[in-house]
């Protein structure tokens, strides 16, 4: 049976669907009436699974369609109650606003500037941060996203319906058509289906990613610079500031080539065209609007000279200004706006691969130029609220989306750009093999073609495909930055970098492709080239290797061209897959501190970008705790950070919480770097250094241990739906990145997310009661003591403890002994479940004697309550997925195997959407 995570309703009529009226913050009236329209549809359809729906069904004896039907019920289940929580969770933060003023709302800038002005934090130190400060979260087209963007689209329209049903206003018959449109919509959500019917495209992904930026991105962010200005002028009113456009988006979806060979050199141009137009066409939006609504006339008005002159220019540009004044005679702005409409409608014409019939906008300087002088002459008119209210957000929007949207980031891996480097040597040397990689003749050939000029008539024609598609791909930075946008690119991100060799040749490659900017291509790479360091080993090395390469000429020469900035990529899942939890964050924290510290005494500051993921196991943390836990110094403003799959769709599905995630965000970014230096001061160092290297080291051996035990590749595969989730379509990237079947080139996507359906989630926690227990072995009460100061003062030990005990309570190891009973071979299945059981139980009463708490995660009493609100049906719909697998594996019928199928990947969603996180 599958127990219903919500207990409906008791009415004297169960027929009838007559939900209530939602009056306050809680939860219940939102989750009633989402149930109450469920149910009615279900009763609709599938009259059996309203049994589902209230935990009553006995579905031992569903065929597979009918299991599949009873699967996506209680997905579409979860999906509402994540919907029903977003809503309140907005009630409570307005509730909270409205009450006690908006710096009582935690993560707003009112509150981080509020504590700034009362801790007496100069002005200057704020105009020093609002100069650097850089945010860039980044989409990446990783696959972990299981819903389409048909059925995002349908549960949005859900909860701007659900809000609706909270205003009073209605009439009993507008209630009840809202109601019935709230109805529609789950219905054509169970009609459609949440599955990927075939492997997603990279186009496919463009256009999910683009669905957020259409839906609330363009809207909201520039409410949150909005909100900082505000902020600004309440805490400080005796400044003014200038607040830069630093928020901004940047992308990996079409760019992303690492391991995906459907990410070629075309497929980025267009990708970048459509990331083009779908700003272009927001900003024509903004201005026909702005062209409608001012229509202010001379007679009521004198119209400002300054603005009279700019007329005059912008008219007899256009060619056709006398029939544009003619159109709107006495109205000055509307006939500015036309001009401005239609060089916008040229610059659309030209990027849909048409020929303008006018002047258009070479770049987005010109747009903002033209709206800053519709602004000015506004305010000049002594109409300054209508340039601030209702030009100014669409100057902000273009100023940070300019003509691309997103700042789209390449990657590629060290590997690929090897076998580039490999065949322009061959091509040079009469087709000899090339050095050694870590050879001084390697090393010496990349400086001396670095500092060689650039021979512009070479050809590489010769050049095997691959080396070829590689330098097209960077060749389009230098086109592609000319045709649309300067800013059309973000960086070039070169994964599995393990050398200073690995980075210098990216930017040979980079030479020979044409991007530099100077002819000779000897002086200055405009494309920033960030390393990307994700293993263990990697992380140890980096500082030697940024050392090197911070003095070396044509770096030093980009970066300071670039602005003065060096960017460096760290990972979380590959560091994490590598050694387990506590060592992937203490060596990620070393790391940070250690480049840090070398940026500063090389006069080139070091930024860095996080590479995190949704679930804990990938560095998926709140946002403000996992900002608070960096290095102090590390961030001084810049931070960047990958937002994958569900969590883009968790954060900026809906305007309010999009507007909330990005100010919380940006808060805590601002935050940190105001109180940097406090941090540093408040953490003692040298014995926490030497506790955290011990726990970091005995629980990444435990862990390590594990992967080692003989078969457990074996074991992970058949106690797991591994190979089955490829099936599930949700991205365009194969699970591996060069087709092997070992353990070390599984990617740590599927890695983790295998992990957490077969509820072992061993990348969450394993290891680190072994890493506690020896520590405490060793060092006895003292040993103790040291583990509850840095529980209580340790801000990256008390966030890696909590993170550790959230996730214990996803484990169930009766669950995960019906997934290791999938295993055929008895004596792996008992070898290693027995270690996995053992370490667990360790886990649990070490986490909690260093916390001193009675149950895992009492602190965090709403985790505990969503969660246990969702086991039930979590656990019932794992125990189904067990023999789902073990059918599935064993069906020879075609017909019935498709069948079973279905129901399987609708149990590996329902699991992913009950947990809110899948890789």
């Amino acid at each position: 049976m599958i127990k219903t995570l919500h207990a409906s309703p008791g009415t004297a009529d169960e027929n009838a669907f007559a939900p209530p009226v939602i009056t306050g913050t809680s939860s219940k009236e939102a989750l009633d009436i989402l149930f109450h329209a469920l149910l009615d549809v279900a009763r609709r359809h599938e009259p059996e699974l309203e049994a589902v729906l209230h935990g009553t069904a006995d579905i031992s004896n569903f065929t597979p369609e009918m299991l599949a039907r009873a699967l996506q019920v209680q997905g579409i289940w979860f999906q509402l109650l994540s919907i029903a929580e977003q809503n309140v969770a907005m009630r409570r933060r307005r509730q909270v606003e409205r009450s006690e003023g908006r710096a009582a709302l935690g993560g707003s800038f009112a509150r981080v500037l509020a504590q700034a002005a009362d801790s007496g934090i100069a002005a200057p130190q704020i105009h020093a941060l609002l100069k650097d400060l850089r945010i860039r979260p980044t989409i990446t087209a990783h696959p972990t996203e299981g819903k389409r963007v048909t059925v995002l689209e349908k549960f949005r329209r859900i909860y701007l319906t659900l809000r609706e049903l909270e205003l009073p206003r209605w009439t009993e018959r507008e209630r009840n058509g809202l109601m019935n449109e709230l109805r529609d919509q789950i219905e054509l959500v169970w009609m459609t289906g949440e599955l990927h019917l075939e492997k997603a495209t990279v186009e496919r992904e463009v256009a999910w990613g683009l669905h957020f930026f259409d839906e609330t991105l363009f809207e909201m962010l520039p409410e949150v610079l909005y909100s900082l200005e505000e902020a600004l002028a309440q805490y400080y009113p005796d400044e003014t500031f200038e607040v830069p456009p630093f928020f901004q988006f940047g992308s990996w979806i079409g760019g992303d080539r690492d391991g995906n060979p459907y990410v070629t050199a075309s497929v980025t141009r267009e990708t970048l065209k459509r990331n083009a137009l779908a700003s272009l066409r927001r900003y024509r939006d903004g201005v026909t609007h702005l062209g409608r609504v001012l229509s202010l006339t001379e007679r009521a008005m004198p119209v400002p000279e300054t603005f009279r002159g700019e007329l005059a220019r912008a008219l007899a540009e256009s060619g056709d200004g006398k029939a544009i004044a003619g159109r709107n005679p006495g109205e000055a702005y509307r006939q500015f706006l036309t001009c401005v409409l239609r060089k916008l409608e040229a610059t659309i014409r030209r990027n849909e691969g048409g020929r303008p019939s006018g002047p258009d906008y070479p770049s987005a300087d010109g747009l903002i130029n033209d709206l800053r002088v519709l602004e000015q002459g506004l305010s000049d008119a002594k109409c300054t609220s209508l340039a601030t209210d209702l030009v100014r957000p669409v100057r902000r929007m273009v100023e940070i989306f300019r003509f691309s949207t997103v700042r789209l980031d390449l990657r590629e891996n060290t590997t690929r750009t090897t076998e580039t480097l490999h065949a322009l040597w061959a091509q040079q040397h009469g087709g000899r093999s090339p050095p050694e990689l870590q050879s001084a003749a390697w090393k010496e050939w990349l400086l001396t073609e670095l500092a060689r000029p650039r021979n512009p008539e070479r050809s590489f024609d010769d050049l095997p495909d691959a080396a070829r598609e590689t330098l097209a791909t960077f060749a389009l930075v230098g086109e592609m930055r000319e045709q649309l946008d300067r800013e059309a690119f973000g960086a070039f991100v070169l994964s599995m970098t393990r050398s200073v060799e690995d980075v210098l040749g990216a930017y040979l490659i980079a030479k020979e492709a044409g991007i530099y900017l100077d002819t000779a291509g000897t002086e200055i790479c405009p494309l920033p080239i960030v390393p990307l360091f994700e293993t263990i080993d990697d992380l140890r090395a980096a500082p030697a290797i940024m050392k090197e390469l911070l003095g070396t000429p044509v770096v030093r020469r980009s970066t300071r061209w670039q602005g003065g900035v060096q960017e460096v990529m760290i990972g979380y899942s590959d560091s994490n897959k590598d050694g387990g939890f506590v060592a992937s964050n203490w060596e990620l924290y070393k790391a940070q501190s250690k480049l840090t510290a070398l940026g500063q005494d090389a006069g080139v500051p070091i930024a860095f970008f996080h590479g995190r993921g949704g679930s804990v196991s990938r560095g998926g943390v709140p946002t403000k705790r996992g900002i608070d836990a960096q290095p102090p110094g590390s961030i001084n403003g810049r931070f960047r950070t990958t937002e994958q799959g569900e969590v883009v769709s968790f954060k900026y599905a809906n305007r309010g919480t999009a507007a909330y995630q990005m100010e919380l965000l940006a808060a805590s970014v601002f935050e940190h770097a105001l109180q940097s230096e406090r941090h540093a001061a408040a953490q003692p160092r040298n014995a926490f250094d030497d506790a955290m290297e011990a726990l970091s080291g005995a629980s990444r051996a435990a862990y390590v241990n594990l992967l080692q035990t003989e078969g457990l590749v074996d074991y992970f595969q058949a106690a797991s739906p591994l190979d089955e989730i490829a099936l599930l379509n949700i991205g365009s990237r194969p699970a591996r990145r060069f087709g092997a079947r070992s353990l070390s080139d599984l990617r740590a996507i599927p890695w983790v997310f295998a992990w957490s359906q077969n509820r072992h989630v061993v990348t969450g926690w394993y290891g680190v009661g072994s890493g506690i227990r020896s520590f405490l072995d060793v060092r006895g009460e003292e040993g103790e003591a040291t583990l509850k100061r840095l529980f209580e003062e340790s801000r990256v030990f008390r966030l890696v403890l909590d993170e550790v005990e959230k996730t214990l309570l996803m484990v169930d190891l009766d669950i995960a002994r019906d997934y290791a009973g999938l295993v055929a071979d008895q004596g792996v299945r008992e070898r290693i479940f027995s270690r996995i059981e053992a370490e667990y139980a360790l886990t649990r009463e070490m986490v909690l004697r260093v916390s001193g708490g009675a149950e895992l995660a009492e602190r965090y009493p709403l985790f505990r309550d969503r969660l246990n609100g969702r086991l039930p049906t979590i656990n019932q719909v794992s125990r189904e997925q067990v023999e789902l697998l073990r059918r599935f594996r064993s069906e020879t019928d075609e017909d019935r195997r498709e069948a079973v199928k279905s129901a399987l990947l609708l149990s590996i969603n329902c699991i992913a959407v009950g947990f809110g996180a899948t890789g």
